[in-house]
């Protein structure tokens, strides 16, 4: 048997959390032959670490196979000794009348000390997944703190865009969601990204073909993906949970699997006018050693507006939180 991965996830007895934890012990993210240990992360408050707990007794009970240990603290130290992955879930939400700024700002605070405390204890070559909102710009924050942990090893997911962008397509043609491929996205986990639909492929014929309705694409669809997370929030009065959980599954297997294709929140390097300093979402195709974006792929004038106003937004984060970057 192969010797277990060490992986952390912060906000572990949070909605993500919860949904995420039994799927990482049971092997559905690194393999059904890989052992693993999880370094399970909450904040110092008795009522999260005793749901904490909870949880710990609930894997327990599951007795899977997999599951090699257990590590449960509120210490970063601890949490991320020697951790193979860490998956960053947990971050502050947005409160009732809190600017973006604050956010952002509050945010850049925990992903300091999380970057820092990875680089100082953090197996080498541990990589990272990011997923606490504002994702894109929190792992810019993280890598920056680190000296010993190159960029590349961080990424944060924009999986769950891609996802919600394909069964949307798969929807409005009336097919299998496995009939629809190459569908990427582009930029912030925001309101502000670009589904990028007319790359994708509907039973290896162009979207735009197959769907016939330009102002859907454009308009609807967009508008669609980009809201998915504020119209659950209306319909079941919380947040994503279990698909964001799904998603980071999603992401973490696929860039664990050399030849895979899909997106990726990784720093830009100018690629499709992004600035070279931002975190942006991306097709990247996974390698041996890591992975590469996929360049070159065409943009028409809708394509390149949208990337635009998503890469400004995304310039906006990193001057706000500019302080805060090493």
């Amino acid at each position: 048997m192969n010797a277990p991965l060490r992986v952390a996830v912060t906000g572990a007895a949070g909605q993500i959390g919860y949904a995420l934890l039994f799927r990482i012990a049971s092997g559905q993210m690194f393999g059904p032959d890989q052992p693993v240990i999880l370094q399970m992360i909450e904040i110092p408050v008795d009522k999260a670490l005793q749901a904490l707990k909870g949880v710990a007794m609930e894997l327990d009970d599951c007795a899977f196979p997999l599951l090699q240990g257990m590590v449960l603290t509120s210490d970063p130290t601890e949490g991320f000794k020697d951790v193979d992955w860490a998956l960053l879930v947990g971050s502050k939400p947005r409160g009732p009348g809190m600017e973006r700024a604050d956010l952002l700002k509050d945010n850049g605070k925990i992903f300091v000390g999380q970057g820092k405390a990875i680089d100082d204890h953090a197996a080498d070559g541990c990589r990272v997944a990011v997923v606490g909102n504002p994702a894109n710009t929190n792992a810019m924050i993280g890598a920056s703190q680190c000296r010993r942990i190159p960029a590349t090893n961080w990424s944060a997911m924009v999986r769950l865009d891609q996802n919600r962008a394909q069964s949307q397509l798969a929807n409005k043609a009336g097919v299998q969601t496995s009939d629809v491929e190459d569908i990427y996205i582009f930029g912030n986990h925001s309101p502000t990204m670009f589904p990028a639909f007319h790359l994708a492929k509907i039973n290896n014929k162009p979207a735009p073909d197959v769907i016939g309705d330009k102002a859907y694409l454009e308009g609807e669809f967009c508008e669609t993906v980009g809201k998915r997370g504020a119209a659950i929030i209306a319909a079941r009065g919380a947040s994503s949970a279990a698909s964001a959980a799904n998603a980071l599954v999603d992401h973490v297997r696929d860039l664990c699997t050399p030849g895979k294709i899909h997106s990726v929140a990784v720093k830009s390097e100018g690629q499709y006018g992004f600035h070279p300093d931002v975190w942006a979402g991306l097709p990247v195709r996974t390698t041996a050693d890591g992975y590469e974006v996929v360049e070159d792929l065409s943009m028409d004038a809708f394509a390149t507006a949208k990337i635009k106003a998503t890469n400004d937004e995304l310039v906006s984060e990193r001057e706000t939180v500019a302080e805060m970057l090493d």
